[in-house]
């Protein structure tokens, strides 16, 4: 993908289609009102809207419940809290158990940053089952993403565009057509979303939270963030320590990087599970169709990629498959050690000159669907990277990097390395060179850790565990594959993460499970 600061999966079910409502904005509208004391009108979900992907409403839960809808009023610029609001879309499904044992709500964020919890978590609401036996379990589109004062950027034509040019330039003059690529894009965004990009760092995100907590009547926030919902998380706590409830961080990003650091980080991380596959694919009791050998894999890789940058293939027509695009497609199958079998049909695809799969792969992690339309999650993530991130880097200091960033990754050292000039000329000045979520007086957090994540690698969980100061982190370790644990379905993992939540069970420091 393009220009992203850093890769970031879309919803894995998207992918999973993509291979076999009006935009809430900004209210002009003063308010003397206590927002904590608003009632939310909860009721049947709509269908999602383009911003969030488009597609159909949610269906029912195992049990025939409904997922309930509300919109929540909160002010665009927390500096003042009795100016304009803006309107954020949440979901929840009603706890499944006795009402004397409910413990209150448990509010998700799936990451990004700039996925839509609204359809992330139906998605997957049957994975949480036995939270749902004591918590409701409630999702939201964070500001600036989806329903909720949506940053808006391109159009679909123009997207398409954006992701098929050549995100790794060889020359002058392919540097000089990425920058002026990068700044339109840029300028767009501050044409179509001047009002809302101020607003959209992740310490706002973190106080509509506690907004939220308030507006749900709990006491304290139970919470369970995912990826950059970690970072949220982290930045809550350091916000609100005393009203953080029982917490868990999964597929955790490192707090203590600035987006270079991250950005190499990833270039580690996606080359660890790029290994990981080619070895897993030439163990197997047949032969690896796209490798003799893990070495053979990733050079026949290599060479379809310098391939592509030459002369691109038959994508999804009118489309074809770039360079960029199956850069991208291979990224996103890596993810999860459950697509891997489709990275597999999607190289031997391409091998022979059809770069369907991979092209699907990669409009997954674009959030483009079969329709052609993209949702936001494209623009609220470089949104969102951009206020949030300080530095600024130029052309000239990634090719002072690219040999670092080569050596952490043969096949993503460049396309992360250029990724780093999305902020460039950016309209809103970054906050921070990375977040602070210290947390002194807050309750335990669980941080839990999966050794083969490519997009928030393991130490991370460390370096957050450190950050949030003595006796808050406890770390958990998962030796496996993918971006995340819990959803491995690894019994130890969701024991642990089950008996803290549900019963207050803390396990023990550094506790490992495989």
């Amino acid at each position: 993908m393009p220009n992203p600061p850093r890769l970031r999966a879309a919803a894995l079910t998207a992918t999973a289609l993509l291979l076999s409502s009006v935009l809430a904005g900004c209210g002009d509208d003063s308010q003397d009102e206590d927002l904590s004391a608003q009632e939310l009108s909860w009721e049947d979900c709509p269908a999602p809207s383009p911003a969030e992907g488009g597609g159909d409403a949610p269906s029912p839960l195992a049990d025939g419940d409904k997922w309930q809808c509300a919109t929540m009023k909160t002010p665009l610029d927390w500096a003042e809290p009795k100016g304009d609001t803006i309107k954020l879309a949440l979901i929840r499904a009603r706890a499944s158990g006795d009402e004397s044992e409910r413990i209150g709500s448990l509010v998700f964020n799936f990451g990004g940053p700039g996925g839509s919890g609204v359809t992330t978590l139906p998605a997957f609401g049957e994975d949480y089952a036995k939270l749902r036996t004591r918590y409701d379990l409630v999702s939201f589109d964070p500001r600036g993403v989806g329903r909720s004062a949506p940053v808006e950027c391109q159009n679909d034509l123009q997207l398409d565009a954006f992701f098929q040019q050549d995100a790794t330039p060889d020359d002058a003059a392919e540097r000089s057509t990425l920058l002026d690529n990068t700044k339109e894009f840029n300028e767009d965004c501050e044409a179509n979303s001047e009002k809302v990009l101020p607003h959209v760092r992740t310490t706002d995100a973190a106080r509509d939270m506690d907004l939220m907590r308030q507006v749900l009547g709990d006491a304290k926030l139970h919470y369970f963030g995912i990826s950059y919902g970690t970072e949220l998380g982290g930045v809550y706590a350091h916000l609100f320590p005393k009203r953080v409830g029982r917490a868990v961080f999964d597929a955790v990003v490192d707090p203590t990087q600035n987006a270079e650091q991250g950005s190499l980080g990833q270039a580690r991380g996606f080359q660890r599970a790029l290994d990981n596959y080619a070895e897993d694919c030439t163990s197997q009791v047949e032969d690896c169709p796209v490798g003799d050998t893990a070495q053979d894999v990733k050079d026949r890789i290599a060479t379809l990629l310098k391939d592509l940058d030459r002369k691109p293939i038959l994508g999804l027509p009118p489309r074809e498959l770039t360079q960029s695009a199956a850069t991208n497609g291979i990224a996103q199958a890596l993810y999860s050690q459950d697509f891997w079998e489709y990275l597999t049909e999607g190289l031997e695809q391409a091998y022979d000159g059809n770069g369907q799969i991979l092209m699907a792969l990669s409009d997954s992690m674009n959030g483009r669907n079969q329709d052609g339309e993209y949702s936001n999650i494209t623009a609220a993530n470089i949104a969102i990277n951009c206020a949030d991130d300080k530095p600024r880097y130029t052309a000239d200091h990634v090719e002072r990097k690219l040999p670092e960033f080569r050596a952490a990754s043969a096949l993503f050292g460049d396309f992360l390395a250029w990724g780093m000039i999305s902020c460039t000329d950016w309209a809103v000045p970054g906050a921070a060179d990375h977040p602070d979520v210290s947390a002194p007086g807050s309750a335990p957090i669980l941080v839990v850790g999966n050794t083969g994540d490519p997009a928030t690698p393991y130490e991370g969980a460390r370096k957050m565990v450190d950050a949030l100061g003595e006796g808050v982190g406890v770390e958990l370790t998962y030796r496996g594959q993918g971006h995340g644990a819990y959803d491995s379905k690894n019994r130890c993992v969701q024991d642990a993460v089950n008996g803290y939540l549900l019963d207050g069970r803390i396990p023990a420091a550094k506790t490992v499970c495989s």
